[in-house]
């Protein structure tokens, strides 16, 4: 009898890879290394914008407290409170309700149209 690996005792069975296996494996590979080399490009190109955008608008939160004399922490605990209202869907211009009729249609027919 050789002296081999018994596997059929071992935790870590042989992978058999038939050809279409081998091809699904490489497709899968190259779709990650695809997504992956869009990550590197999109944030290579969005971040200098990204950090000039949050420099201006601390810029603009420095001048407005200090024109108008007003605590930056106060402000920012305002500012806060204002994103999660609008996330919750209240709107500050009183033009029309979120969902009215007209709105809660253009809706349903865009979930049912996307199915």
């Amino acid at each position: 009898m050789p002296r081999g690996r018994d596997v059929s005792n071992s935790c870590c069975l042989p992978l058999h890879l038939n050809e279409d296996n081998a091809r699904f494996g490489l497709l899968a590979a190259l779709i990650l290394l695809y997504l992956l080399c869009g990550a590197v490009v999109f944030s290579v190109l969005e971040h200098p914008s990204e950090v000039q955008a949050h420099r201006r608008w601390d810029e603009q939160l420095a001048n407005f407290t200090e024109q108008n004399s007003i605590n930056l922490k106060t402000l920012q605990a305002l500012l806060r409170q204002y994103e999660e209202a609008f996330a919750a869907g209240i709107r500050v211009d009183k033009l029309r309700p979120r969902w009215d009729f007209s709105g809660a249609f253009y809706f349903v027919a865009t979930v049912i149209s996307t199915i």
